[in-house]
């Protein structure tokens, strides 16, 4: 079972945005610059690179999609902080 994950990220306070920004990724859009130009995490200056974490760092249902979800297939979640659009790179 994984440890660590990594994972580029995109937060946004409404729904209705995150399922557009998942739309213009379906269609190529690049992550990293919707990232940066959407996203209200700080991260996003760095188009939503979150790097490398341990499980269970991150929100129950963070870290459901970290560890459990599809690599490299964007992920649409809700957390206490906004909506999520999580693309994991890899795990160890």
């Amino acid at each position: 079972m994984a440890r660590t994950a990594a994972a580029l990220h995109i937060l946004v306070k409404h729904k209705e945005q995150a399922e557009d920004l998942l739309k213009q990724l379906e269609k190529g859009a690049k992550f990293q610059t919707l990232a940066k130009k959407h996203s209200t995490c700080p991260t996003g200056k760095k188009g939503g690179n979150l790097g490398e974490f341990a499980k269970g760092t991150m929100v129950p249902q963070f870290d459901k999609v970290a560890f459990n979800g599809e690599i490299l297939t964007p992920h649409l979640i809700k957390t206490k902080f906004g909506w999520h659009i999580i693309k994991v790179l890899y795990r160890t």
